[in-house]
This record gives C-alpha cells, structure tokens and sequence, in this order.
C-alpha cells in the first residue's frame, strides 16, 4: 500500500507542475483579455448574486442565482479552508498566503469563463430544473461528446465517492480531537449519523440541496469569519507586521522554515488551486442550475465564489495562525495548527468549536459534491432512473469513508483532479470567445441602462444552445444523440 501511495504521489509531483503551469497561463489570458474583468464588475456580481429566480413553466420560482452560489460555496468552502490553509503555511511559510490571494484573483476570471459558458450550454431535465457543467458545453459547444464523457466519470468518481468519503473521515478526526480520543465505536457512530443526514438531503434532488445549502453554509461560515475578526481585533497591533511578513516571505526575502520563494509559492499556488477549484470544472455544474436572465450574471456569481472562499474564509484561517506567532516547521500542521492558534488566543473552548464548524463545512461538500455527480450521470445516461443507485452508493462511500484511513484514495483523487482540470481548460480556449461575446451582449445592454436579457440568437453564430428560447421549454432528457 505504501508503494502505490509513494507512485501516484511521485506522479502528481511531476503533472502538477504542468496543471499549475495552465491554470496560470491561461487564467492570465483571460485576465488580460477581459481587461480584469473580475475586478472591475464586482458591484454586478454583488448585484446579480441577489437578483429572484426568473418563474419556470410550471409557474415555480426556479433556483436562485444565490441559491446556485450556495451549492457551489459548499463544495468550495470545507476541511480545506481550515487545515488546508495551515499545511500551506506550515511548508511554505507566511508568503503562501500572498500567492494563494494571487492565485484567486488570476483564477477568478477563468471562473467567469466556465460558469457563463456552463450557464449559455444548460439543459432542462426530466423534473423542469436546469442542469449543466463542462461535460454539456463540450457536447454542445465544442460537439465532443466523447470529451464530455471522459470528464463526467472523473467528476462523478473523484467528487461523489472518493472526496465525498475523505470529507467523512475528516468529519471523524475533528470529533475525535474533540472528545478526545478515535476509537470504532466513534467511527461507525459518526459514519451511521452523518450517512442518514446526507441521504436525507440528497434523495429530495437539487431544490433540497440547495435549500440546506443555502441556510448551512452562510451561517457557519459567517460564525468562523467572526471569530476570525475577534482575533484580528484582539491583535490589531500586530496586523501591519503580519502583512509585511507576508508579503517578505512571499519574494523569499525572509526565508523560514528553509522555505523561500519556491515553497511559498508552489504551497500557495496549490492550496488556492484546491480551495477555490477556479478552472477544475465543478462549480460549473452548480452555476448551471440557477434561473437567471442572461449567461454571464452567473458567470460573475461564481468569480465572486472564488472571493468568498478564498479572500475572506481562508484569509481568516491565515489571520488566525499568523497572528498567534506558531513555530513553523515544529510538526503542527493542518486542522491542529489551526486549533492551537486559535486556542491560544480565545481558550480551550474553541478546539470543541472547530470541531462543530468542520463537521458542517464537511458535511455541506459532501451534498454539493454529490450534486456535481448526480448532474454529470444524467449527462452519461440520459436519464434520472440511475440516481437512486447514484445516491445509495454515495451514502456507502460517506459511511465507509468514516472508518476507513485513505491516503491512496487521497492521492488518486489528487491525479484525477488535475486530469479533470486540464480536460475543462482545453475545453475552455476554443470556447473563451464566445464568453466574450456574451459578455459584450451583457455590457452593451448595460450601458443602456437596462437589465441584460439573453435569448438564443441574440449573438450570431453559437450553435448547440439548448434552452433559452423563450417560450421554448420543453425538458432535455436524452442528449446521446449529439449536439444539435
């Protein structure tokens, strides 16, 4: 077993060099192209994220533009932001923090492009909801449909079974540290509850999810942003030295831990890369579902999730590790480091509500995740009649993900996320200028002084559009044929 973990592991030292290298490059392009577009349109995204659904034909109000951000923000936003963000600062030093903001704002404008995209390839499915993703806007869009395919069963195998189950067991830790001890008992008891919770969930379909979402992730991420705060506060003195430790040790001109420029950067390239997914192709699949007027207001939605994530939810983790002067490189990494900072800064109290909080963040990824699955199966099969199958073995892997230690698991799921990131950027290139059309049909709108409304034909020469025809409703359930 420790050979195979040793050889995917090898192996996804070297390929992510070359993942890296796009996500970069290209997130660059688009940031360049769109004259920093997810810069500039902030007050849009801050406007479309809280425009209503537009009404379905059944007369239903349709999923919200924020409902869809909710979705995504629980894929987004887990164990990651806590204990992802310390191992990077554990291995790299403070200035993986600055290449980790670097990285959301370089990535969010390829965020933009995926989910405007995602949005414009849609489909109605068999109950009236829109679905979507890269896997429809190659089959649509670039008419690969055997591209499409390839990237649906990464997707379904990495986020519905394996992280899904790695989120379980990160579940069982934090309740462990918690009370204090990992014993069977506790794994099957935690594996038991939290498998019924999910099943709950996702058996009632996407309006279900994102309704749970929707009330679960806002709440407590905003409690960890205020404790985040309090110790900000508690420490307002040495802010301005952080920042500046920061920003040295990003440039390598303050080494520590022997990490320097290099390490910084590659753990705070990677880290960002994991918690934001800018570019992976999975928000995507949740920006897909929301009822809005044109492609881009999701697309802009989503550039915002890249923010929410990154910029305030992991910034606050870094805030509360750096602000409580940890010894780098002393062998605390991950959540542990996290709960002995803020420990030492607000009491004992708080490793129990840590605990609490990654019980939620898990459990809130592990019902997105699973959305991102159910919609790329009904890309495969066409149709809903599998989901249930879908569902069960999703709600297996949650339960055996509790009493189970995976870092084979963890590692192939590494490599077949960078296979499905570097599949949905080969995507995206020959599609880019067609976002960009759509963009200037939004802006041009805009300036008018109207509220942008798109309808199939309004930019010549898309082929493979699927919905936004207006009167034209009529549900999507077989797309095997190939594109129209």
């Amino acid at each position: 077993m420790d050979t195979a973990v040793d050889f995917v592991t090898d192996i996804n030292d070297t390929f992510w060099y070359a993942v890296i290298a796009l996500l970069i490059g290209s997130g660059l392009y688009y940031t360049v192209r769109s004259r920093f577009i997810q810069i500039r349109l902030v007050p849009d995204m801050l406007r479309s994220i809280v425009e209503k659904p537009e009404v379905q034909p059944d007369g239903t109000p349709g999923i919200s533009a924020f409902r869809a951000f909710s979705v995504s923000a629980a894929s987004r936003v887990g164990t990651g932001n806590i204990a992802g963000v310390a191992i990077a600062i554990s291995l790299g030093g403070p200035g993986a923090v600055f290449w980790m903001w670097a990285m959301a704002l370089i990535g969010a404008a390829t965020a933009f492009l995926e989910s405007t995209l995602a949005q414009l390839y849609k489909v109605r499915d068999e109950d009236g909801a829109f679905r979507g993703g890269p896997a429809y806007y190659m089959q649509y869009g670039l008419r690969k449909r055997w591209m499409g395919m390839i990237f649906a069963v990464i997707i379904t195998v990495t986020y519905g079974f394996v992280f899904n189950a790695v989120q379980t067991n990160s579940i069982v830790d934090a309740v462990a540290g918690s009370v204090g001890e990992k014993t069977t008992f506790l794994q099957i008891g935690v594996g038991l509850v939290v498998a019924v919770l999910v099943g709950a969930v996702i058996f009632g379909g996407i309006r279900r999810i994102s309704a749970v979402s929707q009330v679960v992730v806002p709440v407590m991420a905003l409690a960890y942003l205020v404790i985040g705060v309090i110790v900000v506060v508690l420490n307002i003195d040495e802010v301005p030295t952080m920042f500046r430790l920061i920003v040295e040790n990003a440039f390598g001109l303050e080494e520590i831990v022997g990490g320097g420029f290099a390490a910084a950067f590659m753990n705070g390239i990677r880290r960002g890369l994991f918690s934001n997914e800018a570019g992976m192709g999975s928000a995507p699949n949740a920006g897909a579902t929301a009822s809005v007027t044109h492609p881009v207001k999701q697309g802009l939605v989503q550039s915002l999730g890249v923010y929410f994530d990154t910029l305030l939810v992991c910034s606050i983790t870094a805030f509360i590790i750096l602000l409580s002067d940890p010894e780098f490189g002393s062998g605390l990494e991950g959540a542990t480091l996290t709960q002995n900072a803020l420990s030492s800064q607000l009491g004992d109290w708080t490793v129990h509500f840590l605990a609490v909080l990654i019980f939620f963040l898990a459990f809130t990824s592990v019902i997105g995740n699973y959305y991102y699955s159910e919609s790329n199966m009904e890309f495969l099969t066409g149709s809903r009649r599998i989901l249930p199958y879908l569902r069960s073995a999703v709600v297996l892997c949650v339960f055996l993900g509790a009493i189970g230690s995976v870092p084979l698991v963890w590692a192939l799921a590494d490599l077949a996320m960078g296979v499905m990131a570097t599949v949905n950027l080969v995507a995206l290139v020959p599609l880019s200028g067609i976002a960009y059309a759509l963009f200037h049909n939004y802006s041009a709108q805009r300036k008018q002084g109207r509220d942008p409304v798109f309808h199939a034909g309004d930019v010549p020469g898309i082929r493979g559009i699927q919905v936004w025809n207006g009167d034209d409703v009529t549900p999507v359930g077989n797309e095997s044929s190939g594109a129209r």
